[in-house]
């Protein structure tokens, strides 16, 4: 399938993640594995699990870490972090990361076929289009300078808000920004508006409090799911099909621990990332977090498929994807579940 890109878009984003992986070099790994004689777990390569330094992205690796999961697995992993979901599918790309974590702007890259999708993480209702007091509509954005983190949530929530008031990018000034800038260059009046998410938002609360809140995601909820997932490198995952399964089983139990420990693991969250409690909660209380066996059943019953299947029509219409692609392509649904077993 052909993806609509440019070389320039291609080049920023191999660049970004070089500096990203460079970085990503003084993050903390995971404990060595212990020796396994006898079995597969003797033989998995090193895991390379890249991540985002928030709730969803870093909660499931804070869990895993602190009780011991990858060690139960035999597996020995580092976690790189990254800024955003696209950078991680370019390093998949690159052979520089083996799994990764992407919201759901993001989606289309899996959908292009430079991905798989290992496991659903859960479903996001934080993102929102915000404005600065007195734009009190999206039709107010018209020819406004809008920030954006390119390729994530924010510019989806951005697109759809634009298309639901007869707008389209085009009549915005749209200025791609990573997610810290967002912030500033909100919270200075630098922009009139954004697509960018809580936690962030409260940050930008506490300097422009009567801020408007002009979309969100429960506004399209009857047209598409907004999940977010965890992705590994194909090539990674039809060479060890056994670690990949050890991993996706890691997954699984952090995934039932997480909903049964929600607010023990906004702690360990906090504690692995070195930030305040108090906006992983709010990161928390804007998503659905599922059980394994849960995703068991909406994978076996196709919701799963229907979600992807939505977003896939969504990028379509927002000129990431030619065509809609079906979702078992790059979908590890029937791993997912049988790690479970």
């Amino acid at each position: 399938m052909q993806i609509r890109t440019t070389r320039g878009i291609v080049a920023a984003i191999a660049t970004a993640a070089a500096a990203a992986l460079a970085l990503a070099g003084c993050s903390s790994a995971g404990s060595e594995a212990p020796a396994a004689s006898g079995d597969a777990a003797a033989d998995f390569p090193k895991i390379r699990f890249g991540y985002i330094a928030d709730f969803n992205g870093g909660s499931l690796l804070a869990i895993a870490e602190e009780q011991g999961l990858w060690e139960k697995q035999g597996l020995e992993v580092e976690t790189p972090v990254f800024t955003n979901g696209p950078l991680q599918i370019q390093a998949l790309g690159t052979n520089d990361l083996d799994f990764g974590y992407i919201g759901p702007g993001a989606m289309w890259l899996p959908a292009s076929g430079q991905a798989e999708i290992a496991a659903i993480n859960g479903l996001g209702n934080a993102d929102r289009v915000i404005a600065q007091p007195g734009i009190d509509s999206i039709e107010d954005l018209k020819g406004k300078k809008v920030a954006v983190p390119e390729g994530t949530s924010g510019d989806m929530i951005l697109t759809m808000a634009l298309k639901s008031a007869g707008l389209t990018i085009d009549d915005v000034e749209k200025v791609a920004m990573d997610p810290a800038t967002v912030v500033s260059a909100f919270s200075s009046k630098q922009v009139d508006a954004a697509g960018i998410w809580y936690p962030l938002i409260g940050t930008i609360e506490q300097q422009v409090p009567d801020l408007e809140i002009l979309a969100e995601n429960e506004d399209f909820a009857e047209e598409i799911a907004f999940p977010s997932a965890f992705v590994v490198s194909p090539a990674f995952a039809e060479e060890h099909p056994e670690a990949t399964e050890a991993v996706l089983a890691v997954l699984r139990e952090a995934m039932d621990y997480r909903v049964e420990h929600l607010d023990e693991t906004v702690e360990l969250t906090a504690a692995k990332l070195k930030a305040d409690p108090k906006g992983f909660a709010a990161d928390a209380a804007n998503a659905k977090y599922l059980s394994a066996s849960e995703l068991d059943e909406l994978t076996e019953d196709g919701t799963v498929a229907s979600w992807l299947t939505g977003l896939n029509e969504y990028f379509v219409t927002a000129g990431k994807l030619d065509e809609p692609t079906d979702a078992s392509t790059y979908y590890l649904g029937e791993q997912f579940v049988a790690a479970g077993k």
